[in-house]
Formats: C-alpha cells, sequence, structure tokens
C-alpha cells in the first residue's frame, strides 16, 4: 500500500532525520568533554583560566560566528556551508584528540566551535522551511529536543566508557565516524539552497558581531579568573563594547540588515532569547560542576559519572517529546513560567549534596533539572520562531542560536568564576602547608589531589580535605547563584503570551520567497528562508 502522505512529505520526515543526526553530533561533543575535565586536568595540569577556556571556547566560537555563517550559507548555499562545517568538525576532534598541550587544545575546541557554527544555522534553516505547519513544526521541534537531550546522554557516557580503557583525547574521536556518515548522507539527500539575497551580504557588519561577542566574553573569562581589573581585561571588555554597539548602529541604518532588531521590543521574541539565556547559562555550569563533583569529591569512575548524569537526560527527552502537548495546554507563559519554578525547586534540592553519597537524592534532583530546563528551552524556541515572520526567520533564529551559545558560555565563565572565587582563597589558607604547594593546589581540585600526592603523610591528607570541603562550598554557593537566576527567569516569562500566537506578527508561513524555478510534486523543492535553531 502506498504511504498517505506525499512525496514531498516523506522527504520532509528524512530530512529531520538528516538534521537530527547532525544535532547529535554537536550534542556530543558539547557534553562528551566534561567526564573528562578531571583527566584533562591531571594530564595537562591547566591554570584555572586555562581549563575555563578548553571548556568555554566552544561555544564561545559557536555563538560569536553564528551570524557569519548563517549568513553566508544563505548566500553560497546552506547545504555547502554544511558539509564544510563536518569536515572542519572532523579535522578539529582529530587535532583535539592528540593535543600534547593545553594551547593545543584550546586551539582544537576554537575550530570545533567554528565547525559547530557552520553547521547549526545550515541544518536548521531546513528544519524551519519544510515544517511550515505550527502544529507539525512543534513535533518536529519536540523531536529535535529530544535528539538534543539524547546527544547529551550518550556524550557523558561515550566519555566514561572510552575513559575507563582509553586516554582522555579518545572523547573527541567519536565525533569522526558521524562525521563520516553524515557526509555522503547530506551530499545525497539535503538539496541546496539559498536566501533571497536581498542585497548585499554585510561582511563588515558579520565581523563585528564576531568581533564584539568574542572580546566581551573573553572580558567575563578573565574577569573569572580572578583578574577584573587588570588592562586586558579592560580593553577586551571596552572593545567588545564598542563593537556590539557599532554593530547595532549599522543593523538599523541597512535596508537588508543580518538581523531585525526590532523583533526584541516584541514581548514574545525578546523575552523567548532572554529566557533561552538564563537557561543555557543554568544548564551547561551546572553540568560541568556536577561532573567534577562526582568523580573527584565522590570518587566515581568517568563511566559511574556518565550514568549518574543519565536521570537528567532522560527527563530531557521525555520533556521533548511532551512538549508540542504540554504548549498547547499551557501556552508558553505558563509553560515557561512552570519550567523555571521546576529547575529551580531542583537546584535547591541538589544544594543538599554534600561529601557523602546520596544517589536517590541525586538522582531526583538531576530528573526535576532535566524536565524543567527542557521545558523552558522547547517553550521559548517555539514561541520565539512563531513569533517572527517567515520572511525574517534567518536573523531570528539567528539571534536565537546565538544567545543559546552565548548563555553556555557565560553559564561556564558566570558559574565557574563563583567556584573559584571560594576554591581558591579557601584552599590557599590551608594549614600546615606550603605557600608554594597551596597556590599549585588553589588552579583546580584536580590539581590540588595532585599536590596532595605528592606531599603525602599528614600534610597531604590535610590539603586533600580541605580542597573537598572548599570545593563543595563553592558547589552550594554556585548553586544558590543559580536558583535566584531561574526564579528571576520565572518572572521574566509573565511577559510571554498567554496563548500560541499565529506565526509571525502579520506574516503568513508562504512569506517566504523560494529560490530558483518552482518544482512538481516529485521533485525536492529548494529551501528559502535560513534560520539557525528551532
Amino acid at each position: 500500500m502506498a504511504s498517505p502522505l506525499p512525496a514531498r512529505d516523506r522527504n520532509r520526515w528524512s530530512v529531520l532525520v538528516v538534521l537530527c543526526v547532525s544535532l547529535l553530533l554537536v550534542a556530543i561533543d558539547a557534553t562528551v568533554l566534561h567526564v573528562a575535565v578531571p583527566a584533562v586536568t591531571e594530564d595537562l595540569r591547566p591554570g584555572a583560566v586555562e581549563l575555563l577556556w578548553i571548556v568555554d571556547v566552544y561555544p564561545l566560537m559557536c555563538a560569536s560566528l553564528l551570524i557569519l555563517f548563517g549568513t553566508l550559507g544563505d548566500r553560497i548555499g546552506r547545504r555547502r556551508v554544511l558539509l564544510l562545517g563536518y569536515a572542519c568538525f572532523g579535522l578539529a576532534s582529530a587535532l583535539a584528540a592528540f593535543a600534547a598541550t593545553p594551547g593545543v587544545l584550546i586551539v582544537a575546541r576554537a575550530l570545533l566551535g567554528m565547525g559547530g557554527a557552520m553547521i547549526m544555522p545550515a541544518t536548521l534553516s531546513i528544519l524551519r522551511h519544510v515544517f511550515p505547519d505550527r502544529r507539525e513544526r512543534a513535533l518536529a521541534i519536540g523531536i529535535w529536543s529530544a535528539v538534543a537531550a539524547v546527544g547529551a546522554a550518550i556524550g557523558p557516557l561515550v566519555g566514561g566508557a572510552l575513559l575507563e580503557y582509553f586516554w582522555w583525547g579518545s572523547v573527541f574521536l567519536v565525533n569522526i565516524p558521524l562525521m563520516v556518515l553524515c557526509l555522503p548522507v547530506a551530499r545525497w539527500l539535503l538539496p541546496e539552497s539559498t536566501g533571497d539575497r536581498q542585497g548585499p551580504w554585510d561582511v563588515a557588519g558579520a565581523l563585528l558581531a564576531a568581533g564584539g561577542l568574542f572580546t566581551v566574553i573573553m572580558a567575563l573569562k578573565r574577569a573569572g579568573g580572578g583578574e577584573l581589573y587588570s588592562p586586558l581585561t579592560l580593553l577586551a571588555a571596552l572593545t567588545g563594547a564598542v563593537l556590539l554597539t557599532l554593530f547595532v548602529r549599522r543593523q538599523r541604518a541597512q535596508p537588508h540588515p543580518l538581523i531585525d532588531l526590532r523583533a526584541f521590543a516584541r514581548p514574545a521574541f525578546g523575552t523567548s532569547v532572554g529566557c533561552i539565556v538564563l537557561t543555557v547559562l543554568a544548564l551547561v555550569g551546572l553540568a560541568l560542576i556536577a561532573a567534577q563533583y562526582l568523580q573527584l569529591v565522590l570518587g566515581l569512575t568517568p563511566l559511574q559519572t556518565g550514568l549518574r548524569l543519565l536521570p537528567l537526560s532522560l527527563a530531557a527527552i521525555t520533556a521533548g517529546l511532551l512538549g508540542a502537548r504540554l504548549l498547547q495546554r499551557l501556552g508558553p507563559r505558563l509553560m515557561v513560567s512552570l519550567g523555571f519554578v521546576l529547575t529551580a525547586c531542583a537546584v535547591l534540592t541538589l544544594m543538599q549534596l554534600g561529601e557523602q553519597d546520596r544517589p536517590l537524592l541525586m538522582a531526583a534532583g538531576f530528573v526535576l533539572l532535566g524536565f524543567g530546563l527542557e521545558t523552558v528551552l522547547f517553550a521559548s524556541y517555539e514561541s520565539m520562531l512563531s513569533d517572527a515572520p517567515a520572511g525574517r526567520a534567518g536573523g531570528a533564529a539567528a539571534i536565537g542560536e546565538t544567545a543559546y551559545q552565548f548563555g553556555a558560555g557565560l553559564g561556564i565563565a558566570l558559574l565557574g568564576s563563583i567556584m573559584n572565587a571560594v576554591y581558591g582563597p579557601a584552599v590557599r589558607g590551608a594549614q600546615g602547608v606550603g605557600e608554594e604547594h597551596t597556590a599549585a593546589a588553589a588552579h583546580s581540585l584536580g590539581e590540588a589531589y595532585s599536590v596532595a600526592a605528592q606531599l603525602g603523610g599528614g600534610p597531604g591528607l590535610a590539603l586533600r580535605q580541605t580542597a573537598r570541603e572548599a570545593y563543595v562550598h563553592g558547589m552550594h554557593l554556585t548553586l544558590a547563584a543559580s536558583a535566584v537566576l531561574l526564579l528571576l527567569g520565572a518572572l521574566a516569562a509573565l511577559r510571554l503570551p498567554r496563548l500560541p500566537a499565529a506565526t509571525g506578527p502579520g506574516a503568513p508561513e508562504s512569506a517566504a520567497v523560494p529560490v530558483g524555478p518552482q518544482h512538481g510534486p516529485r521533485e525536492r523543492p529548494l529551501l528559502p528562508t535560513g534560520v539557525t535553531r528551532p
């Protein structure tokens, strides 16, 4: 019996499969390093700031280059940029796997971020167009979100399994088989497409956005490393502020801007972007802290750590699959607000953890955390994209994806800075240990364990216990700060519409104009509008 779906619809769902595989590639890399951080710390001995850069440079590069590569794909073809992203991702993974110094690993992670910035805009521009109906698109976004959660689950598990038998660099090698699979499949299945190409591509604007975002987050990182008032930090902050101001002024003056800044004035759009930043800020920072807490404080193996984090990802998968139904019943305002409150409750639950292992309490907190975070993300993305006219979908989703990656970078910088501010002074004040040793131990908990092992005896045990206590105390304060931010997000979400609004403010889905000739029912259509994340 023939399929009840037209040929174009069957192709649409096949395209979704390819896009989900692409997301899985990026999602795994975003989480696989978390369980390897202690091993990287012990092997490469990075300082506190270098450790932040190793983890954070990936989302930083993604955030700063999304607008550039997203709009470039509209010009030269999204599939072409996608394939280039796969190649960059694979080569950077090989470089990261065999990095011998913190500097090389930072460069490799930066190239991974560049590859991710190529992949995400190209894939998500296709998703937004091939699902024009809002209810069907909500289902696709739910599947997409569930795949992201699967990637988050697979990352720590794969990383933990590899670290049981191989060196830490093996966690990056998992990207290469996926890239090898995606390259021929995407080239065969996905059609080439471009945007409407109205007006010239604003190269200067894209570079201003990239430079501004990069230098602002670099300033945050240096401030988090204890160099708040250093000349380089102040220079980076000033440079970033100037570049972003010039970018905003240029976009307002352009007849065909890269992004429509007026969208921020609409509650459904501007509030959704802010909610995305707050949600990812809490998620990424907490994931990093949790991975180190499980391994270094509780003494779990990397594989055990991945299994402990599994309830969080499974709860997120469930929330993603239920997202479309919940949105129809609750509406964006109530769904996002309840998601923030649920996440704050999860964080307060996790504050009860200490130096003793409490697996049931931890699992309960992770389930609440995963479900709450994914609920907020799903409703925020759906509301933001549906609020944007189809003709402006590329710029709108570029803002959303940039907000996601900016929140990821800001989360590790901000929450990591709080942790360092508490942990470092406490360890440097350890009794009976020389100043030279305490200074080295103050870099990270992994470094403290290495120094304690070298000292041995009573001083080594004292340093190890002091470092553990300081880390747990810093974790508690970090969780408290996250809870405050999440409750502020719940209040901000009250500005969202009570009910799902019609797609786009006065712009029907048909506003998107295809590029090239019209195709018959048996041909694969070109995909017009550019987007970067659902």
